[in-house]
């Protein structure tokens, strides 16, 4: 049977301290025991059910853990205060002095920045290669690799990971996979691929508000406990920890996702074949153009669709900031970096999002000036939308 996430996210059922139909907030840093013996345990790690401190856990993040563990399809999942929060302790739990990293070469700039820059002063080493070559995955791996790292849809040039492949290779060099699927929830489901551990940053689509940072790793029992670790896990000792009352309020909005994937999905396919059509430079895993769309086709979930992601290539930064600042001035969205807010984002990503990548590897792995990266929005009337874009883009030379 094909798996269905939101149902699994449905079919959990939370009932608050005094019968309420959303779960008590827990508003509490730290938690008494009625015993010392199982204070004593608890530092064990051996009282479960038990709570200790807000660092550790809280039932506000467990149920928020629960429910993207469930449309993740893993058995738990740890929710940390940022995406960040979330990629930079699985890649400190899992690596050590002397380890080495092959990861995808385009990925949120963070990340990238993280790797090439802060991870060598633990010496630990990055290899960046192009994912969507599998050969060139396997030739970079050495005795020393120990993770393989990728997003299901890339930030910012929208290439897709065969996960499956990826996965077996991984298993393969006895290599853990981990999958950042921030663009794709719902649609892609990595772990029911092989992926080892997903993450997401919980900020973009799964929130959907634009007013909560958060991320979420899932993974087994046995890692997300190692990560808790009071005496050697990264993200208790880190101290990347979700407040519960974003917690709260990022699993009230968690509900709806699946109808507002569907409708970003909806507009942003409406939106690129539009714009394909126009004679525009347009990327989008939803055109039969992409290199990888049949890959996409592959690993989709039914219903969700391609995501609401695409870019556009209008030539140069001077017209790429024109049309932007047009756009953003007829109210079809706003110059803001992020995305999956229910008002289009869109920005350059090479002076933006992907600015911590040097300009000689952004060209080389195709991130050009003249790159609009679009999150599309809910906009009821996306026919409108189109129109009043093809104006913009008339209006500044575009087109």
């Amino acid at each position: 049977m094909a798996f269905k996430p939101a149902n699994e996210i449905q079919d959990l059922q939370y009932f608050g301290e005094f019968g309420g139909v959303n779960p008590s907030i827990s508003d509490s840093s730290t938690y008494t025991f009625l015993s010392a013996k199982t204070m004593f345990d608890t530092f064990e790690g051996n009282a479960d059910g038990c709570y200790l401190y807000s660092r550790h856990s809280t039932p506000s993040n467990l149920y928020l853990g629960e429910a993207l563990a469930a449309m993740e399809g893993t058995e738990t999942a740890n929710v940390t205060a940022s995406g960040m929060g979330a990629i930079t302790p699985v890649l400190m739990q899992l690596c050590g002095s002397g380890d080495h990293i092959v990861s995808s070469r385009t990925i949120y700039g963070g990340t990238y920045a993280y790797l090439k820059n802060f991870m060598p002063r633990f010496n630990v080493s990055t290899s960046f290669v192009d994912i969507t070559k599998l050969d060139a995955v396997e030739a970079a791996i050495t005795k020393n690799t120990k993770v393989l790292y990728c997003e299901s849809v890339s930030n910012p040039l929208l290439e897709v990971a065969d996960i499956k492949a990826l996965a077996e290779l991984a298993k393969k060099h006895n290599l853990k996979l981990i999958v950042d699927n921030t663009f794709s929830p719902l649609s892609i489901s990595p772990a029911k691929l092989g992926a080892d551990v997903v993450i997401h940053s919980l900020t973009k689509f799964i929130n959907g508000s634009s007013d909560t940072v958060g991320g979420v790793i899932c993974g087994t029992q046995d890692f997300i406990n190692a990560l808790r670790s009071v005496n050697d896990g990264a993200c208790m000792l880190l101290g990347s920890t979700m407040d519960s009352l974003r917690a709260a309020s990022i699993l009230k909005n968690l509900r709806t996702l699946h109808i507002r994937m569907q409708q970003h999905s909806l507009n942003a396919h409406f939106l690129a074949e539009k714009f394909e059509g126009l004679g525009l430079k347009t990327v989008y895993p939803g055109l039969k153009s992409h290199p990888s769309h049949n890959q996409f086709k592959s690993m989709m979930n039914d219903k969700y669709g391609f995501g609401g992601m695409l870019t556009i290539d209008v030539g140069s930064l001077d017209k790429a900031n024109a049309l932007m600042e047009l756009m953003q001035e007829k109210n079809l969205g706003y110059l803001a970096v992020s995305l999956g807010f229910y008002k289009t984002l869109f920005s350059a990503p090479g002076s933006s999002t992907s600015s911590e990548i040097p300009e000689n590897e952004q060209k080389e792995m195709g991130l050009s000036d003249g790159l609009i990266r679009f999150s599309i929005g809910l906009d009821a009337d996306i026919e409108r939308t189109f129109k009043m874009m093809q104006e913009c883009m008339k209006s500044v030379g575009v087109l």
